[in-house]
């Protein structure tokens, strides 16, 4: 019988519960996962938020498809503008040299009022630097840090990133550093179903 986990992932943590670098924060420092517990997917060490578990290797690859949605709340440098949104919206070219790449269109929009979650374990900055936004992006691939890659790419970087839904999961209200056991992953919108 496989079990599945939700988690809040918190800033600062990898997404692995082994590392050959003694001083990094592991999932299994949060929670007492049974053995064969594994990550889908990942959050790099800066950003938080939804992080999926499973005992079912599976379930991963189902989950890390294209027709599987993953909203992030970035919270970026600046006032971000509508030119920004569009452009995110339509695709972006990320990457450096060669290793360019043009994002598949998204769904992108300013968030306001901007959400309420509590403050980072790290401070983000001072005030004084100006201003900042939030955006909601929604995506349906995972290159590496891509999100981070789309704002800078439209002149906002990213100085927050949480994710907030994969597929039909939310986050929710789970505490920062949270876990839920759930029966399984809702991925795809009831009439899909």
């Amino acid at each position: 019988m496989h079990r599945h986990f939700i988690l809040h992932k918190p800033y600062g943590y990898i997404s692995q519960f082994v590392t050959n670098h003694k001083k990094k924060k592991l999932l299994g420092d949060l929670y007492d996962f049974p053995e064969g517990t594994m990550a889908i997917g990942r959050l790099d060490e800066d950003s938080e938020g939804l992080l999926l578990l499973t005992t079912d290797g599976k379930m991963s690859e189902q989950v890390r498809s294209k027709d599987v949605e993953k909203e992030y709340y970035a919270q970026v440098d600046g006032l971000v503008t509508e030119e920004a949104i569009a452009l995110l919206q339509a695709g972006v070219e990320i990457g450096t040299g060669e290793a360019m790449y043009k994002t598949l269109p998204c769904k992108a929009r300013q968030l306001n009022p901007t959400p309420d979650f509590p403050a980072r374990s790290r401070k983000i900055r001072d005030d004084r630097h100006g201003p900042t936004s939030w955006v909601s992006i929604t995506v349906s691939e995972g290159k590496f840090r891509q999100v981070r890659k789309m704002t800078a790419a439209v002149g906002f970087p990213t100085l927050r990133l949480i994710r907030v839904r994969v597929g039909e999961m939310l986050l929710g209200d789970l505490a920062n550093g949270g876990v839920q056991e759930v029966e399984d992953f809702i991925l795809y919108p009831t009439e899909t179903r």
